[in-house]
């Protein structure tokens, strides 16, 4: 049976509380299940405190990171922070962590930018510590980046056992590791170390390849893991192919054809009825239910929310 659609609206920050305020409760008046926030020093807001406004300025509306970049905090001190952010939310928290992958940022602050697998393994030692920290009387643990001793686990998230987690990548081994931990998987094109992404990447072949990586990691559990799309590109159209031509005039560099253009997952360009029926069909042959947009998209894609969310 396939998963319910939902759907999510990432965003950076509002001028004004009142502004920011309007906002997620726009979100949650067209239907949107997730209100959700990167984590980055270039971004305008951080997402503890801005999610805890967001939680309290709504009734039903969930309310996520996307992601925490692990190497920013320590994982106890993220996990007594995350399980505060839950219970005073009610329970509406989802906590999306990743193993960091912005260069320039890392350079900013002055914090060493390893290579993937270190910052890989460290992010799996991290999770191991949160997911303790939620569900023991104390974390105690010894690894390779962390150790913490006889730590006391309070506050408890109202979430049991624990709020879901989320987890992503582009690459096998962190889409191995999201696929054992996660409960929410984001499947991502890779960005090579340059920021590039290669052309075979924006193909539904690659996305077949990922879902079967996280298939493989996740074994019996994976019919319990929701799948996730962050789209990049939304365009509401009568006309497909002149929409998808001005997109790739418009992004120097690019250099893939129309065709090629809406063939990727990660773009959403046609009228109401043909991006319904494009995420209808990513469902049925991915198992992808759980769609995530930019804040600058959310009232044209209402329409396609109103259409699909919950069905």
């Amino acid at each position: 049976m396939a998963r319910p659609f939902r759907f999510g609206v990432i965003t950076e920050s509002a001028p004004s509380r009142e502004q920011w305020i309007a906002l997620v409760r726009q979100a949650e008046e067209l239907g949107y299940a997730t209100f959700l926030l990167a984590d980055h020093f270039v971004n305008e807001f951080p997402p503890l405190v801005a999610l805890m406004a967001a939680a309290d300025a709504t009734k039903t509306l969930r309310v996520g990171s996307f992601v925490f970049d692990n190497d920013f905090r320590h994982p106890a001190m993220l996990a007594k922070e995350v399980a505060t952010l839950d219970l005073l939310s009610g329970g509406r928290f989802e906590l999306g962590i990743g193993a960091g992958w912005h260069r320039p940022e890392y350079e900013q602050v002055g914090l060493p930018f390893e290579r993937a697998g270190i910052r890989i393994q460290r992010l799996e030692e991290a999770v191991q510590i949160l997911k303790q920290f939620f569900t023991e009387d104390t974390v105690t643990f010894a690894g390779t980046h962390y150790t913490v001793t006889n730590l006391h686990t309070f506050p408890r998230p109202q979430q049991r056992p624990h709020p879901p987690f989320l987890m992503g990548g582009g690459g096998k081994k962190l889409l191995t590791l999201a696929g054992r931990e996660a409960d929410i998987v984001g499947l991502h094109r890779k960005v090579n170390d340059d920021g590039t992404v290669d052309a075979s990447e924006r193909t539904e072949a690659a996305l077949a390849r990922k879902v079967e990586w996280v298939r493989q990691a996740a074994g019996e559990r994976f019919s319990a893991v929701e799948l996730n799309l962050l789209v990049g590109t939304v365009i509401i159209t009568q006309d497909q192919m002149q929409a998808a031509e001005q997109s790739i005039r418009e992004k120097e560099g690019l250099e893939i054809t129309a065709e090629q253009l809406l063939a990727s997952p990660y773009v959403l360009i046609g009228s109401v009825e043909q991006v319904v029926e494009r995420l209808q069909h990513l469902r049925e042959q991915y198992g992808v239910s759980y769609i995530v947009i930019g804040s600058e998209h959310m009232e044209i894609f209402a329409p396609v929310v109103a259409h699909l969310a919950g069905a």
